[in-house]
């Protein structure tokens, strides 16, 4: 087969078939401790968030699944991931 016929071909395969749109993942510039930080804080906000939520249940729910795993995220003690310093890594952070 030709070049000009592969062509042809491909032109023909791509008019029948709807366009194919491609989007990239924007690339993230923050440094892994930056990052570190970020995800840590994002687990503070978390965790209060469902403290807010177990303390708003009706008391008929107190002893539900729900209010089990509420408490359970609510007891984890954060504070050790926040005094963790990750390395640094080759001169790159």
């Amino acid at each position: 087969m030709t070049h000009a016929e592969r062509q042809t071909r491909y032109r023909a395969k791509q008019a029948e078939r709807a366009p194919t749109f491609r989007y990239r993942k924007p690339v993230d510039r923050r440094s892994r401790l930056q990052r570190w930080h970020d995800a840590v804080t994002e687990l503070q906000e978390l965790q209060s968030e469902y403290q807010a939520w177990l303390d708003a249940l009706p008391q008929n729910m107190a002893d539900s699944g729900t209010a089990e795993a509420l408490r359970t995220i609510c007891d984890l003690d954060l504070s050790e991931l926040e005094s963790i310093v990750p390395p640094r890594g080759f001169g790159r952070d």
